[in-house]
Parts: C-alpha cells; structure tokens; sequence
C-alpha cells in the first residue's frame, strides 16, 4: 500500500479512499485554484507562485497551481484557505477576495481534447482565483516547493506547457483578469 501525501480528510465519515475513487468514475468532484501572487501597494501583481509537486495523477514531479477538493459541509471560502495553508504553509497569510466570484471556471475531463484541462482520475469543476499572500510561504504536504516568478516569466510558453493538466490556461486567464498580461 502507498501512502498519501494529500491532505487528511477532517470528516473522515464523508467519503473513504476506495468510496471517492468510485465516486470520480460517477460523478463531477469540486475542487479551488489559487494562483498565489504577491502585490504592490496598488495591488497590482508583481510576482505569483507555481508549485513544484508530485502529481496524484500521474506520480511525475510537475508544476502545478494550488489546488484541492472542496470538502462535504466545507464553504467555498474555507476550501480556498485551508488548500493554500495546505500547500504553502499556516505563514502563507492569504488576503482572501470579500467577493468569492471566481476568474474563471475550469472544467478537468479524465480524457484528453474535450477541453485544454485534463485530470486522468476525473471529471472535476475548478473555482479559480488569484488570492494575494503577504506571509512567507514554506511548501507543505506533496508541494515540493514555490517558484515566484514575474508575470513576464510566468508567460513563457515553456512554462505554460509545463504545468500539469493543462493549466497555462488558466494562468494566463488569472494573468489576463488581473490586468497583468504582458
């Protein structure tokens, strides 16, 4: 048996490891994105944060976002911050939006070409935000570590394609929302 590096389920009577790998062959699972991003005094992004991580899906090391699923009688809002405390540490000190609207929704099917987002395990529905964090950020759990890198860098087609499933998509859609597309 392998062990898990994902977060402890808090309500371990919701679901156990075998019932949410059948329920992923059943039904859409929600999940929240954060592309954490460090802002000046006019909250204009300055740099954000890719993770280095082990993939769940595949087991390859892989850049990634902050991601996780939003849990049974879990609000959105607390989805999105214990995910970044997950990855980036109880420091990260996220300045979570008053509104919860997100930039984007992302929709992951388990088969490649549907759309630009592939999770092989899933079919999954993605809330995406840039969430400003103004802590020092230690990667946790499976988060290997943070890479902060400027809009500019982060707009770099090499590493756009690097992220996992598909999603230099969404950082150029966060970028593109945020005002700080290049």
């Amino acid at each position: 048996m392998t062990s898990s590096l994902r977060t402890p389920d808090p309500n371990p009577g919701w679901l156990s490891e075998f019932a949410l790998a059948e329920t992923r062959t059943r039904v859409p699972i929600l999940y929240v994105e954060a592309v954490p991003a460090r802002v000046d005094s006019l909250g204009q992004i300055e740099h954000i944060g890719v993770l280095l991580r082990t993939s769940p899906a595949t087991g390859e090391i892989t850049r990634t976002l902050v991601a996780g699923r939003v849990l049974h009688n879990e609000s959105i809002r607390d989805a999105l911050h214990r995910n970044i405390e997950k990855d980036l540490g109880p420091a990260a000190f996220p300045r979570l939006p008053s509104s919860l609207v997100p930039v984007t929704v992302a929709e992951y099917f388990p088969f490649p070409g549907m759309t630009p987002l592939h999770d092989p395990r899933q079919h999954a529905v993605s809330l995406v935000y840039v969430v400003p964090v103004t802590g020092e950020c230690n990667p946790r759990q499976d988060a290997l570590e943070l890479t902060w890198l400027t809009p500019e860098e982060a707009l770099a087609p090499s590493l756009l394609n690097d992220l996992e499933g598909g999603r230099g998509h969404l950082l150029k859609q966060a970028l593109a929302w945020s005002g700080a597309t290049v």
